[in-house]
């Protein structure tokens, strides 16, 4: 294990998230104050060391490219074959209806939600499905906003099967999709938006590559509720 440097941008956001939990919860001043404290305490715990594991740089965990030049793309558990428009349109209209699904939606050049027929017809939009080994249709994935004179996309990722949501199957599909990108559209940037600025969210993503590039606040109204959209960059080199 080696030490890691955490951003300082994902540390905020952190921060914000608890503090924003906390507020919900009924947290005051002095019980913000008493966890504050209370977390140092624990990190000069001697049997606190600090310490993380070195998550793979993206140049390792997308070496071998070769393999995904086109679809469909296999990786032994899961599939991803091309959108078909007949077929799909219906699964994909049901998984964005989801609570979590709609974010898929999201546009982050205006900072608002898009049609899924906007989305589907978009001609410089990329959709794939993620297919299980059982070969039953779990989830969907999207490079948005393609530029291949500047060799950008945004990623969008959805599992919208909920009995095949954590298992591994989605991040497994989103490695092979960032190696279709690479290898097959040429892409050398991808990055994405999201306001889901949860731990496990952000987790994921540093997991697959992706760094905290900036936090752009109160940028979109959902629920009545004005969110900040995280942006995260993955870089082919």
């Amino acid at each position: 294990m080696v030490e890691s440097k955490i951003q300082e941008s994902t540390i905020e956001v952190m921060a914000k998230n608890f503090f924003k939990e906390a507020s919900q919860y009924g947290f005051r001043y002095k019980e913000i104050l008493k966890f504050v404290n209370t977390l140092l305490d624990l990190s000069l715990d001697k049997s606190f060391s600090g310490v993380r594991k070195e998550n793979k740089t993206d140049t390792q965990i997308y070496r071998n490219i070769d393999g995904c030049r086109e679809m469909p793309l296999n990786s032994g558990t899961v599939v991803i074959r091309p959108f078909n428009k007949k077929k799909d349109s219906a699964a994909l209209s049901e998984w964005v209806q989801d609570s979590n699904g709609r974010f898929f939606l999201i546009s982050s050049s205006c900072g608002s939600f898009i049609s899924l027929e906007s989305l589907i017809e978009g001609e410089h939009n990329h959709i794939g499905i993620i297919e299980n080994k059982e070969k039953k249709r779990i989830g969907a994935l999207a490079f948005l906003n393609f530029d291949p004179l500047q060799g950008k996309a945004e990623l969008r990722k959805i599992i919208g099967d909920p009995e095949s949501r954590g298992l591994g199957m989605g991040k497994e599909a989103t490695k092979m999709w960032i190696k279709y990108g690479f290898a097959g559209l040429g892409l050398r940037k991808i990055y994405l938006s999201t306001i889901e600025t949860n731990l496990g969210n952000i987790k994921i993503n540093e997991e697959l590559g992706f760094k905290v590039e900036g936090l752009l606040r109160k940028e979109i109204l959902v629920d009545g509720e004005f969110n900040d959209i995280l942006r995260m960059g993955l870089c082919r080199e």
